[in-house]
Parts: C-alpha cells; structure tokens; sequence
C-alpha cells in the first residue's frame, strides 16, 4: 500500500496521478505563474524570473504542463507538500491545497480580499468616476457630445460604415484589418475618411462586466490623453453588449507587421526606426507624465500612419495613477507575456513595466525579428539578450539583414539602452529621460 501524502512528503515523491490533478487546476489562465513567482530560494531570492517563466510557458505548444514541469524542477530541492500548500493557500488556491492535505482548510476560513476595499498603500490607482455618455434613445444615429468633442455613434451606424463588420480581410474586399485579444479592428468610412473601428467582443476568462469596465478606461483615457504619438479616438459605441471605439485609420499598420515586410511593404531604414523607437518613447513619456501606465507596450500597438510616424494605441489595460513612483497589485495579470517585465508577472502595475515592455519593442526595432517564434531558437526574443552576454551570439549576427543604413556603433548604442530597459530589477532600469536621450542623440547622427 502507498504511502498517504503528508505535511512533510516530498514534492518530488507525488504521484502522477496527483501532479496531473493539480495542473487541471493551474493550468487554466496560467494560475501556476503565481505559484511560479512566490517560490524562492534558500536566500529568500525568487527561485525563478521571467525567463524561467517563459520557457516554462514554451511547452505548452510541445503539449506538455508548465505546473507539472515547474513542480518537477522545484521538487529537486526537496521542498516539501507543507511548502506547496502555504504557496496555494496565500494565492487563494483552497480547492488544490485541500487536494494536497484533505480538509486543511475550509473555504469560509480563508481571508481574500475585498474588491471594494483600497488599502493605504494602494492609493496610487484610481478607477474613472466619469463614465462615457450613453446613447439617448431618442437622439439621431450620430450624436456629437459637445463637452467631450467625441460622436456617441449608434451600434447600427457603425454596422453601416463597416459593411455589417464585414469579416473578410481587406486584400479580399472585406472591412477586416486585424484582431487581438479582446476584439476585432475593422475598417471604416465616416464623413468621406477612413476610420478604424474596434468591436470588443466576450472572452472566456472575461466577464461582460469585466469588458465594459475595460472599454470605458480606454475610452477615458483616450479622452483625457491627446498626443501626436498617440492614436486618435474619433468616437464610440455602448450600446448594450455591442462596444465599439472608433479611431483614426493608421495606413501603415503596427510597427510589428511593417517590421515583418507583411504584405510585401518595403524594409525600414534604420534612420527611420531610431525615429519610430523615439516617436513611441515620446508617447509613452506623455501617458507617464499625466499618469497613466499603459501595461500593454508591443510592437502591435504601435501604429504608423501615413508618414510612419508611431501612434501608440490600444488602452484598454491603461491603469491611472496618483504616483507614478508608487507600485500597487492587481489579482488579474495582464499584457501579453512576451513583452511582460517580472514584477508584472507577480501582478505589479508600476510605470518601470513600461520601460521593459518597450525594452523588447527596441530588440525587435534591431532585429526585425517578432518576440516570441516556436520554429526559432531561442524562442523569445528577450532570451537573444542572455545568449549576447554569454557571448554564444553576436550583436552583429542580431541585426535585420534586410535593413540598410545602419552601423554598428549606432546599433549597439539602441542594444544598450534595450538592455537597460529589460534588467529584471525594475530600480535599475533607465527613466524615460535616459531613454529619450540615448534615442535623440541616435536621431541626430542617422
């Protein structure tokens, strides 16, 4: 007969049966990154950083568990099932932790916190008391408020202008440009000029509530925030479910697809991405200044118009802040793991997130290369910085063949910036000052 588990059986020593159990648990919606990050070492220092995590996360395309992996690994520390349980109870994970150690907890036991309760130090964050104007249903179509300068369009009009969202890609003759994680953007015409119109649309792990409160802190932070390197918002739509934000339509598309020739587009000289790098430097330094941390810096949301010049975009994640300094916590973890900084990771919002973020958009400025690629080796483009300083690459070998216009000296000056910006201690990356004035001076020798 097996052994029952107990406080002090190894991890390692769990059944198989049991590790399977627990990944049903964590797997779902990368619950185990919690985990992940509360794991330390002897010292007290984090056992596992964002490099760790994301290679963990890399085998779920070879269709294996990251919780079941991650447990194995620890598990060769000789940590015990008491160790697993506490991680689990303190992330609020009852149901695994009794799975564990039957009956170690009861649910009515366990003290989580109280959505409408803001401690001291969380006083940093402040959700919109001003919530975007409702269509009256006795107005026109298209209403224009005048206290905000912005058209309350209705959900039909929308319909109208987008060809009823018509789903075909545009090289089809559809209204399709692209989709994201939490909608669909497409194509549009008002007033004779083109416009682009995202319909936010229900995920799994979304509440309908949980959208809307997304959608109206993109609209009021595109409201409160007016910059030439940021997108334009035009208007919107609230009508019921149907949320829609309408902006001004970026020919060139997101630096991410321009980087990548989609479409057959021509290369980007280096003079012009060190002026895209510092045009998108520039929007966010405008967020932070009139604090707003945005949280979802890639590539992809940064769109070029018909000059090339970069308009940041997409808000939904924007979180306001009272001090740009302070770092408060959120249950949700969100932004596109790729891009994502340790602390954000752990659930951190703080502006230095920001700087890692773009800290990657700089690696892909250099390299042409996308962030994360299951056919290349390494993957993620933030572990090409780890083979650069254990000299198994060369910065040289990094750069895009298909750019012209560079030199070694200019490129290696954009690394070390990017390098800066993607140090897992968040105190020791640059201020955006720093940033601005590596890539002005870049811009006043191409």
């Amino acid at each position: 007969m097996s052994k029952p588990t107990t406080p002090s059986t190894y991890v390692r020593c769990l059944k198989p049966g049991m590790f399977r159990k627990l990944a049903d648990f964590l797997d779902p919606q990368d619950a185990w990154k919690k985990i992940a990050m509360d794991i330390k070492k002897a010292t007290g220092e984090p056992r596992y950083n964002q490099f760790h995590i994301r290679r963990f996360e890399g085998l779920l395309a070879m269709g294996k568990s990251p919780t079941i992996e991650l447990l194995h690994d620890w598990g060769t520390t000789n940590c015990t099932v008491s160790e697993l349980v506490d991680i689990l109870l303190s992330n609020h994970f009852i149901a695994p932790a009794n799975l564990l150690i039957p009956d170690s907890v009861e649910e009515d036991q366990v003290v989580r916190p109280n959505p409408s309760f803001c401690p001291q130090e969380s006083t940093a964050v402040f959700e919109p008391e001003r919530q975007p104007p409702s269509p009256d249903s006795t107005s026109s179509a298209i209403s224009n408020d005048s206290a905000t300068g912005f058209y309350n369009f209705s959900f039909s009009e929308i319909m109208r202008f987008t060809n009823n969202f018509n789903e075909k890609p545009i090289s089809e003759g559809g209204n399709k440009l692209g989709e994201g994680g939490f909608g669909v953007v497409f194509q549009g015409c008002f007033n004779n000029k083109m416009v682009a119109v995202k319909k936010l649309s229900a995920m799994p792990d979304y509440s309908l509530q949980e959208l809307k409160q997304q959608f109206n802190q993109e609209i009021k932070t595109m409201m409160m925030c007016k910059h030439e390197n940021l997108v334009e918002m035009i208007g919107f739509s609230d009508e019921g479910e149907h949320l829609c934000v309408v902006c001004t339509y970026m020919s060139n598309g997101s630096l991410l697809d321009r980087l990548a020739c989609l479409n057959g587009t021509s290369p980007l000289c280096w003079s012009r991405r060190c002026s895209i790098a510092l045009g998108s430097a520039c929007g966010i330094e405008y967020l932070h200044t009139n604090k707003h941390i945005h949280r979802d810096i890639k590539s992809a949301n940064i769109l070029l118009d018909s000059l090339l010049v970069p308009k940041i975009s997409d808000f939904g994640l924007t979180r306001a802040a009272a001090k740009l300094t302070s770092t408060v916590f959120t249950e949700k973890v969100v932004g596109s793991t790729a891009y994502m900084a340790p602390e954000a990771l752990r659930g951190e919002v703080t502006a230095k997130s920001d700087f890692f973020s773009f800290g990657v958009v700089l690696l892909e400025i250099i390299s042409g290369l996308p962030p994360v690629d299951e056919n290349r080796e390494p993957q993620l483009l933030l572990d090409f910085k780890v083979e650069i300083e254990d000299e198994e690459m060369t910065l040289e070998e990094c750069v895009d063949k298909k750019m012209e216009g560079w030199n070694i000296e200019s490129v290696e000056k954009m690394y070390l910036i990017a390098s800066q910006c993607l140090h897992d201690n968040k105190n020791r990356r640059p201020d955006i000052k720093k940033i601005k004035d590596v890539l002005e001076e870049l811009n006043d020798t191409c």
